[in-house]
């Protein structure tokens, strides 16, 4: 259930084991409990990217519990910002959903030196979401 106080957002990606789930995790950690944060996928893979996980550990955020998760119609519903991530037509459009779509490279198959940027990249642009939804963003 959607707390109707707090914004909520769905982070997309094809496999839920990169892009989605750093987007997801940093939001989590700088929104500190003021918006609701889901992440799925279009084809799921089994685990989240090591490298993703590596990545995420250096700046202190512990994603190495977190698996994929698939991606529902009834999770865009609920959602009031979807930003997808290369997941092209796979995510449903439902009326009233603002929808936002980041273009960045894919860390599938990368060393934790190509993973870094991308991060970096994520966490600029989580940051500019917070901002836009009136929200504080940890320091």
């Amino acid at each position: 259930m959607t707390d109707p106080r707090k914004p909520s957002v769905l982070f997309v990606c094809v496999h839920n084991a990169g892009r989605s789930q750093m987007a997801a995790a940093f939001l989590t950690h700088l929104a500190q409990d003021k918006v609701e944060v889901r992440s799925a996928g279009s084809a799921p893979a089994n685990a989240v990217n090591p490298a993703v996980v590596e990545a995420m550990t250096e700046v202190g955020i512990d994603i190495s519990a977190q698996r994929p998760k698939v991606l529902t119609p009834e999770a865009v519903q609920s959602s009031d910002v979807v930003i997808t991530m290369g997941c092209g037509d796979a995510c449903p459009v439902f009326p009233g959903t603002r929808y936002l779509d980041w273009k960045l490279n894919d860390p599938a198959g990368q060393g934790i030196d190509a993973v870094r940027p991308i991060r970096d990249d994520i966490e600029h642009r989580v940051r500019g979401l917070l901002a836009e939804l009136g929200t504080r963003a940890r320091p």
